[in-house]
């Protein structure tokens, strides 16, 4: 039977928070309704309470997307929540996000309580949020560094209070995978009721692991896997949305699914790319300009014989139209026949030779021979 993993989007809010990324009412909403085409499950649309213009997005978002659900996030301060109880409240489905930090360290030192004030936080802002709106997430922020024992007694409580959703937070990218996969399921097992809930990834990836630990998660029994198109967010960023959906689709055998229409992430990328300003490196994952490229003669040469010889993905599958050989001085023979069949040009054997020879000393040169200069020395 196949296990539904929920796609929760915060390029929003949390991808948002980069420097240099704001973004206008207008843009949000264009990337909401992409966000809504794409098939994401739920958007976070932003932090109402931060300031006017915020809260002004998530109102609108509400009002344009008809499909997902719409989330606000709070902290566990009443201002907060009756702000985004508000922002949400022409949402067909309305969810608010609140909580608070579990962990010792941001106990002590940032929030300065004591355990119980803590828990009494927590329980107050569920209670609070569902008032508004039956749908409540609660998140444990760097629950990644919070005892286990005491996360599950938090999390009880919030289960108790009403919570729908448990977000288990590795908002410092702390956590390596195995580590984060084991806090999952000892929740699983050690509170009660918790199957009644979604339990929810949100890792970052400070250490590289975001992809990763969001994947153990899963497998552990989280059910939404919190993220980002591009893995823009806070700091090193937040969880790739397209990593995690293309290797639970790869991984099929193992029984997770999405709503994801995995043909539209290259223009989604593009479209979040383009608008944030935040170039995608070339060597990202899925959506990278190199992703399916190939310059080394010996990955070309196996590619042209049988696609899947170096690529475990179908370009088509992400919305990329196709492979891309780029000759370089690595590339042999067969990608120079390669590339001049695509321009018209059927070569012999013999021609071949000579036609190598003229294009070795050209890309000898510079960094890639380009059709132009292929065709160039082909006419020769």
């Amino acid at each position: 039977m196949t296990k539904k993993v929920d796609i929760f989007d915060t390029t929003l809010r949390d991808g948002e928070q980069v420097p240099g990324c704001k973004l206008n009412t207008e843009e949000k909403i264009i990337i909401a309704l992409q966000l809504e085409e794409l098939g994401v499950d739920i958007i976070e649309a932003g932090f109402p309470v931060s300031s006017p213009g915020d809260f002004e997005s998530v109102v609108q978002i509400s009002k344009a997307i008809k499909n997902a659900t719409i989330c606000a996030l709070s902290r566990a301060v009443e201002q907060d929540i009756k702000v985004a109880g508000e922002s949400i409240a022409f949402a067909k489905r309305g969810r608010i996000h609140t909580g608070i930090a579990t962990s010792e360290m941001h106990r002590v030192h940032k929030l300065r309580l004591t355990e119980d004030q803590l828990l009494e936080k927590a329980v107050f802002c569920v209670k609070y949020a569902k008032t508004f709106v039956e749908d409540v997430e609660f998140y444990a922020e760097d629950a990644g560094r919070t005892d286990n024992v005491f996360l599950a007694k938090v999390i009880q409580a919030v289960v108790n209070a009403g919570a729908t959703v448990l977000n288990i937070p590795d908002t410092t990218g702390y956590c390596l995978p195995q580590q984060y996969g084991e806090k999952i399921k000892f929740l699983m097992e050690n509170v009660k009721g918790i199957e009644k809930c979604t339990v929810s990834t949100h890792c970052h990836d400070d250490l590289g692991l975001s992809t990763a630990n969001s994947v153990s998660g899963v497998f552990n029994g989280a059910r939404q896997v919190e993220c980002t198109i591009n893995g823009i967010g806070e700091r090193a960023g937040n969880t790739a949305l397209e990593e995690v959906v293309m290797i639970l689709k790869q991984h099929s055998h193992l029984g997770y699914d999405t709503n994801i229409n995995t043909k539209l992430l290259a223009k989604t990328s593009r479209m979040v790319a383009d608008i944030m300003k935040m170039p995608v490196q070339a060597n990202k994952a899925i959506i990278g300009d190199n992703a399916f490229a190939h310059s080394s003669g010996i990955h070309q040469d196996g590619v042209i014989k049988h696609r899947e010889n170096y690529e475990i993905m179908n370009p088509l599958d992400v919305g990329v139209d196709q492979s891309t050989i780029t000759l370089t001085a690595r590339s042999g023979r067969a990608a120079v026949a390669y590339k001049a069949k695509l321009l018209g040009y059927n070569v012999t054997k013999d021609e071949l030779n000579v036609i190598y020879a003229k294009f070795i000393k050209v890309a000898d040169k510079q960094k890639t021979v380009s059709d132009e200069d292929l065709l160039a020395i082909l006419k020769s």
